[in-house]
């Protein structure tokens, strides 16, 4: 294809717009830490590979990774290390992994992480949604009050460990 016919200045040359990065402190547990960093080299690698194809005409995937990238560094630079070694023993903080059981006796188990790591499917809640805040400061044997959406759900702590 000649030059000619290349648009070298047009929005496809544009970088994708950054994702949003989160106005609460970024703490991050050890392990969303690495969590962090592995996936800033992955993507740097993924970048690397994606620059050196053959057939580069389609630069979206190159724009993602370069701006999925610029939200990992992000991250990096406002992250928070919170070591759940060294937090108190006896009630609820960052890091901690709370058991709770319902009005029912259901027990579920509960880890207060970083917003990275939070994950609903693994029980991984981030600091400041509403169970979170709910849980934070309990001790066992403390009854909390979650507001959720479907309706207020008391709660009693029956364990707290840290990894």
């Amino acid at each position: 294809m000649s030059r000619a016919f290349v648009k070298e200045d047009g929005p496809d040359n544009e970088p994708l717009p950054d994702l949003p990065i989160s106005p609460h402190p970024n703490y991050v547990t050890p392990r969303g830490l690495a969590d962090l960093r592995h996936r800033l080299e992955a993507t740097q690698t993924e970048l690397a590979q994606l620059k050196a194809r053959a057939d580069r005409l389609d630069k979206l995937p190159e724009k993602a990774a370069e701006r999925d990238i610029r939200y990992l560094e992000a991250r990096l630079r406002s992250a928070i290390p919170v070591d759940p070694a060294e937090q108190p023993r006896d009630e609820v903080a960052f890091g901690a992994r709370v058991t709770v059981a319902d009005e029912d006796g259901r027990e579920t188990v509960y880890e207060i992480v970083g917003e990275d790591e939070a994950d609903a499917a693994a029980q991984r809640i981030a600091p400041h949604s509403p169970l979170a805040r709910a849980l934070l400061g309990a001790r066992v044997g403390d009854v909390v009050d979650w507001r959720r959406p479907a309706g207020r759900l008391d709660l009693e702590v029956i364990a707290i460990a840290y990894p």
